[in-house]
């Protein structure tokens, strides 16, 4: 390859030992031969469909330059230092921003020096701020081809003028990732210890259950409690959860739908159930069950008309003309969520909720109470004659003789025999 004799020479004629700055100047001083009018690439303007390409060269230009110019036998290595120039962003493809040099028709534009750029930028930024809004102005009016050209030539100076990764600028994003993480795990375990906090009492495994816990005893009561219509206080408690805890809960559903009753939304809760005992149909009731749910809840004019938003109206009433167990997900979805941020919050904070709860505090309370005043120790059998003491058990009675019958009605020591 043809050497020149600026090459490892500075601004001002000293020689430059950086081998970065010796490889920029080898460069620059090959572009400036390339751009020389007499004996560089030739440039031209090109036509395309319905406008002109100024100021371009080809892929297939540059490299013919190269070989004929800078002594290269072979058209790799051409292609090799053309996509090295390419690279730093001496010229660029105005087609794309991928800065690699192609042997073939696509068109290339050099550059413009970076360095007198910034000389000018430094001098006249009122001047550079006035010209921008006028470019701006003009720039409206260019056709589709020289927005794209400028588009390209702006990718390709970022591409190459990207700000370098430093080590420190390193530290700080592995700092910023740690600090993220561990945020994130803090977060992650309050959760879960707010959930284990949260139904300990529920796990007859974790907290001895009253009654006995079944899984270890013969004792059955704690499941005839909880299916039985009368909730226990840990029930009505636990529907404060969460909106699916109460929806799970045959009782709770029966006191949240009483509740939206008395607000007239009962038609929300009554079309999600609906929904919920269509998924559960056989296959050969489906499309009945679904048409009689879009005339009760969704179809114009419908006597328990629901509201949805119009995408899911939209998608719902796509799935009805092929009703399946799933035609109203995106319905059922949206009344979930408008329950969820609205109705079940008034129901937790309501008086009826309060209430009941309270009452069922009242009465575990008095079930404790009783069970913990309960002794051990049966009584004797009680006789209409017979008085009992709560303080102390009776005496025996007395040894018998073959003269003496036992009495129960004194409680004197017996007489000597």
């Amino acid at each position: 390859m043809a050497q020149t004799n600026s090459v490892g020479q500075g601004t001002n004629g000293v020689a430059d030992e950086s081998p970065n700055m010796i490889v920029y100047r080898k460069m620059e001083d090959f572009i400036a031969r390339m751009q020389d009018d007499k004996n560089g690439i030739p440039i031209r303007t090109v036509k395309s469909f319905l406008s002109k390409i100024p100021s371009v060269f080809s892929g297939s230009d540059i490299v013919q330059w190269m070989i004929k110019n800078l002594n290269i036998e072979d058209q790799v290595e051409a292609l090799h230092l053309g996509t090295l120039m390419a690279a730093h962003g001496y010229f660029f493809p105005i087609s794309d921003h991928v800065l690699t040099l192609k042997d073939d028709g696509t068109f290339y534009r050099f550059q413009e020096s970076l360095a007198r750029l910034q000389r000018a930028f430094a001098r006249k930024w009122e001047f550079i701020f006035m010209q921008a809004e006028a470019q701006a102005k003009v720039d409206k009016k260019r056709d589709k081809i020289e927005r794209k050209i400028l588009d390209s030539q702006e990718r390709a100076f970022w591409d190459v003028h990207r700000p370098v990764v430093s080590i420190i600028f390193l530290l700080i994003i592995i700092f910023l990732l740690l600090i993220t993480i561990t945020i994130t795990s803090y977060i992650i375990q309050r959760h879960l210890l707010g959930y284990t906090e949260q139904y300990v009492e529920y796990d007859p495994f974790l907290t001895p259950s009253d009654p006995s816990n079944p899984w270890i005893s013969d004792d059955n009561t704690i499941w005839e409690l909880e299916a039985s219509k009368e909730p226990g206080q840990q029930r009505v408690k636990r529907w404060a959860f969460g909106i699916d805890e109460v929806l799970k809960d045959p009782i709770g559903r029966e006191q949240f739908l009483k509740f939206l009753e008395s607000e007239f939304s009962s038609e929300n809760l009554r079309f999600w159930l609906a929904v919920q005992e269509l998924k559960k149909r056989p296959i050969r009731e489906v499309p009945s069950r679904v048409q009689e749910i879009w005339q009760e809840f969704l179809a114009s004019g419908a006597p328990s008309a629901i509201n949805v938003d119009s995408k899911s109206y939209g998608k719902t009433t796509q799935n009805v003309k092929d009703p399946g167990r799933y035609a109203f997900e995106d319905a059922q979805e949206h009344i979930y969520k408008l329950m969820k941020s609205d109705s079940y919050s008034r129901f937790i904070r309501s008086s009826a909720y309060q209430e009941l709860l309270q009452a069922k505090k009242k009465q575990h309370t008095h079930y404790h109470h009783h069970q913990s005043t309960t002794t051990t120790i049966s009584p004797p059998p009680v006789h209409h004659h017979q008085s009992i003491t709560t303080t102390s058990p009776p005496p025996p009675p007395p040894p018998v003789h073959h003269h003496q019958f036992p009495t129960t009605t004194s409680t004197s020591p017996p007489p000597p025999s």
